[in-house]
């Protein structure tokens, strides 16, 4: 029964020192990181809306042969 509560009690004494670990290595991004960062997720938001975009341009003409204008 000693060995459950030790582990009941080990397990979020561990957790907490290894988010206390990974809290002191982060650190804050500087300026040209964060700018670097941005571009690469605005350009991923972009080809993903272009992709989308074309697969429903695509789909529309596709869709309206099968389903005879309907």
């Amino acid at each position: 029964m000693s060995e459950k509560l030790k582990e009941f009690v080990e397990i979020p004494q561990e957790f907490i020192h290894d988010g206390q670990q990974f809290l002191t290595r982060c650190t804050k991004p500087s300026r040209k990181e964060f700018v670097q960062i941005s571009k690469a997720v605005a350009i991923g938001f972009a080809v993903m809306g272009f992709i989308g975009y074309f697969v429903k341009l695509i789909h529309i003409p596709i869709n309206n042969i099968l389903v005879g204008g309907a």
